[in-house]
């Protein structure tokens, strides 16, 4: 049973804002690589290839980045605390997203492929994150 004392100190509702901004940059960053790899045109022929690519990282991030924090009260505070919880939340995050990619997804994470998505994944989710609390002041 999860404790609802944990959970409230790890959620709060001022954060969707964040929820929606950290899926839509992660899909992003994902899209991105997608269209590096297949072109527009190998993305166009097969857009429904997104839905293999995505739900391993989504899955991982919607499961760890609560637990860790990126949503709490704190999180909703400032860029301050903000962007380390995100950072600190994606790493554990992306480590689950290759796992399910691998065993639950049957494809890939080659050393490199696991290596550009800590990173870029860190810089996605710590950047959008900078310019959300930069324009809401």
């Amino acid at each position: 049973m999860v404790d609802s004392e944990f959970l409230s100190r790890r959620l709060d509702r001022g954060a969707a804002p964040l929820v929606v901004g950290d899926l839509i940059a992660l899909m992003a960053l994902m899209t991105v690589g997608v269209i590096q790899h297949r072109g527009v045109d190998g993305l166009a022929a097969d857009p429904a290839y997104m839905l293999l690519v995505w739900p391993p990282f989504l899955i991982g991030w919607l499961l760890v980045a609560p637990l860790v924090g990126a949503y709490s009260p704190g999180a909703v505070e400032a860029a301050k605390s903000s962007i380390p919880l995100a950072v600190r939340s994606w790493i554990p995050a992306a480590a689950v997203g290759f796992l399910l990619r691998v065993y639950a997804f049957g494809d890939t994470a080659a050393l490199p492929f696991v290596v550009v998505m800590f990173v870029l994944g860190t810089v996605v989710l710590a950047g959008w994150r900078a310019v959300y609390f930069k324009v809401r002041g």
